[in-house]
This record gives structure tokens, C-alpha cells and sequence, in this order.
């Protein structure tokens, strides 16, 4: 079973955040290729709040853009083409979802259809969340 993982759940893979050690054992993971930008923007951010470091902020923004685009990348990854954004639209009107939520799960949504294995998704904002069970999703972190 592969599992679909937005933003909030790819930062705990370099972040040690609340249900980090869950995160780091999902396998394999799909991705938004919003994810691109949300997840550097994430840790840049995370200096700004002083969590850490210039120097390890970009140690932490390397890690990522070598498991994006490595050699060995270690995601699947929905790029945002017309299909996909056409459900995001659709699911932001049905769910009341912010544009970039309504993306990742139109995302995930994309990739069920392309590989049944995916039937997990993986977030940690509530409403996303809800929309992603109404939507037919098994949830991660489970409740």
C-alpha cells in the first residue's frame, strides 16, 4: 500500500515534530509536486521562528530536494496538470477547502486512480483531513 502524504506530513521527515517517528517509517510515499514548494518554504520558515539555524535549515532543504530529485527519488510524485486542478476546484467548493489543500487532495485523488495501492493519506490539518475520509481515504496518522 502506497500512502499519499501532503506537506504538513513530508516536514516531519526532517523536522522532529509531533508523530515524527510515524512519518519516517510510511513507505512508499506519493507526493504533490507542491510539495516542491511548500515543504522548503516550511523549514525556511521554521529558521525565521528560530526552530534552528541558517546552516541547518539548508542542510534540512538539501535532504529534501535529494529525496525529491535524487538519483534515487524517494517519491511518487502528481504533478498539478489541468485534470487535477480542475478536481481541486471542484473539491474546494464541495469541502471548503483552502486552494493548495484542495490540490493535495486532488492530487492524491489522481493518484488512486492511477494505482489503487494508494489508499492512505497522510496530513495534520483537521479539515483536510475530514475531506480526505469523505473522500473514500483511510487516514495517517490514525486518530
Amino acid at each position: 500500500m502506497s500512502t499519499f502524504a501532503d506537506s504538513s506530513a513530508l516536514v516531519k521527515l526532517y523536522v522532529d515534530e509531533d508523530h515524527h517517528e510515524a512519518v519516517r517509517g510510511w513507505a512508499p510515499l506519493v507526493v504533490s509536486q507542491l510539495a516542491r514548494v511548500e515543504v522548503p518554504a516550511a523549514l525556511w520558515r521554521g529558521h525565521r521562528r528560530g526552530a534552528f539555524g541558517a546552516s541547518a535549515a539548508a542542510a534540512l532543504v538539501a535532504q529534501f530536494e535529494a529525496d525529491y530529485h535524487g538519483a534515487r527519488p524517494r517519491f511518487g510524485i502528481v504533478a498539478p496538470v489541468a485534470l487535477v486542478l480542475d478536481d481541486a476546484a471542484r473539491l474546494s467548493r464541495v469541502h471548503g477547502l483552502r486552494a493548495y489543500d484542495a490540490v493535495q487532495l486532488a492530487s492524491a485523488r489522481a493518484a488512486a486512480a492511477a494505482d489503487d495501492r494508494v489508499r492512505t493519506f497522510a496530513a495534520f490539518d483537521g479539515q483536510l483531513r475530514d475531506a480526505a475520509v469523505r473522500e473514500g481515504f483511510v487516514l495517517l496518522p490514525r486518530a
